[in-house]
């Protein structure tokens, strides 16, 4: 299995809306993807992500999840926990045809791996 590339960074919000409306001002685009659960901007051609799921992460320090993109997210949390890492969230479909999960290092880490169709594999 191969590792594609920084993919996506996903904050933790407790206020979507406010966040949502930050980070348009900030960055300066609109959300290309714009949901209750999740708002994706497309940044320079990678995404940042804005989701509202603060149970068992919490936002402010340490509330980021990079994302890193892989062909086949099953296939990649099975590469990951193999090599010592502990599954924190399975591999969920959020529409679109694309597949997450979160896993943690044997350090703590939150590694995020991401199966996205609309992203290119190389």
């Amino acid at each position: 299995m191969t590792i594609l590339g920084l993919r996506t960074a996903i904050y933790h919000v407790a206020d979507l809306a406010r966040a949502k409306q930050w980070y348009s001002r900030a960055f300066g685009v609109e959300p290309y993807f714009d949901e209750p659960f999740y708002v994706g901007f497309n940044i320079g051609g990678y995404e940042l992500g804005l989701d509202p799921n603060t149970e068992g992460v919490k936002p402010g320090p340490g509330g980021v999840v990079a994302y890193w993109g892989v062909p086949d997210a099953a296939q990649a949390v099975e590469q990951f926990t193999r090599a010592g890492a502990t599954l924190t969230s399975p591999v969920q479909d959020v529409g679109e045809g694309i597949k997450v999960a979160t896993v943690a290092d044997p350090f703590g880490n939150l590694i995020g791996l991401i199966e996205n169709p609309h992203f290119s594999t190389t």
